[in-house]
């Protein structure tokens, strides 16, 4: 993952998911305490199709963004990524969940 800046100079690093969905970790403007932000980079919006056509794309440019808000990523402060680092090293480890 290489290192970049956002268009406000916030650190991010782009990376593709199993799916191969675009993702981002990137660096938080939060004042507050020290954040991040992950995961997939755009909502990806799906509909059933319930003739048995499995999922479809919903088409989004018609939507009066100002109306909606969609978010695919965890805003994280220390603290909570401390734990999830533990959680994600024990699946490195042990391909399954923490008992």
């Amino acid at each position: 993952m290489k290192l970049q800046q956002t268009d406000r100079g916030f650190a991010i690093k782009q990376f593709k998911d199993s799916n191969g969905i675009d993702c981002t970790i990137q660096k938080s403007s939060s004042a507050m305490e020290d954040k991040i932000w992950l995961g997939a980079k755009e909502i990806g919006l799906l509909k059933m199709d319930k003739q048995g056509g499995g999922w479809k794309e919903i088409d989004t440019t018609s939507i009066d963004t100002h109306l909606y808000l969609a978010n695919t990523r965890m805003h994280l402060n220390r603290k909570q990524a401390k734990k999830l680092i533990k959680e994600l090293q024990y699946f490195v480890d042990n391909g399954d969940l923490k008992p």
